[in-house]
């Protein structure tokens, strides 16, 4: 076997776009449960890992660049266990284009993946906070967690859809190098330094905000930091989700589309 070349890469992921609008509801439930818990289980130990760092503003882009030696985990266990994540499945609109499947099927599929996922994320979040762990280092990951998520609710709505764009634009990225890989330590190399050089650029990624964000909801319970969940699917989900939409399907399941089956 050798690895694929880019128009090897666009028809591969169409026709895993096929087999994925021909999961059963079920399946898509429960292999989107698991990706989010995958994510979110990522997020966890990207925030154990880099908590001291990030702690202090001098040195937080160190904590950021630790961090995201950690996270790429989730997709390796996406991409390897077998998980239905939203931000990969944006891909899915190669084979809508193709006319191999129609947005409705596509856009079930991104329904139910996404609450899934939601539900995955915020299952971690919810158990990560009950386990004491969130106590390490005297309180510090507590309060880290906690100001992770005040950050990212505090985003102003433009800027979160174009970090957003930003983020997926490297995660459909990482999914379509890994895609051409042709050996298992390929594809993780594949996934993990554009998943690392997304968390270290600091964008945003709606998977991983379900999970960075509740871990700091259940964390403060809304006293200190003053978050709220409203704030949270309102003030990041929804405009991150936007731009997660725009960088994997448009900017690279589009663009590839149109490089080699229009141009």
């Amino acid at each position: 076997m050798t690895q694929l070349k880019p128009q090897e890469i666009l028809e591969a992921t169409i026709d895993a776009a096929v087999k994925k609008s021909q999961l059963s509801v079920r399946s898509m439930i429960l292999l989107g449960l698991l990706a989010g818990a995958f994510i979110a289980l990522a997020g966890s130990g990207a925030n154990m890992a880099g908590y001291y760092l990030l702690a202090d503003p001098a040195t937080n882009g160190l904590g950021k660049m630790i961090s995201g030696c950690i996270f790429p985990a989730g997709l390796i266990l996406v991409v390897f266990a077998g998980a239905e994540l939203f931000t990969g499945n944006n891909l899915m609109l190669t084979a809508v284009l193709d006319k191999k499947i129609t947005a409705r099927s596509m856009l079930k599929n991104w329904i139910i993946v996404y609450i899934a996922n939601l539900i995955g994320s915020i299952l971690i979040a919810w158990m990560v906070s009950c386990c004491g762990l969130l106590e390490t280092g005297g309180g510090m990951l507590k309060d880290v967690t906690i100001s992770i998520a005040a950050a990212k609710t505090s985003i102003p709505f433009g800027q979160a859809f174009v970090r957003g764009i930003l983020c997926n634009f490297l995660v459909c990225l990482a999914v379509w190098l890994a895609t051409a890989a042709d050996s298992t330590i390929g594809k993780i190399f594949s996934i993990f330094f554009p998943i690392w050089l997304f968390v270290t650029a600091g964008f945003e990624h709606s998977v991983a905000n379900m999970y960075f964000i509740p871990a700091g909801l259940f964390a403060d319970g809304g006293a200190a930091a003053g978050l709220t969940w409203s704030g949270f699917f309102i003030t990041n989900l929804i405009p991150v989700t936007l731009g997660n939409i725009v960088g994997g399907s448009l900017l690279v399941g589009g663009l590839y589309y149109y490089i080699y089956k229009r141009a």
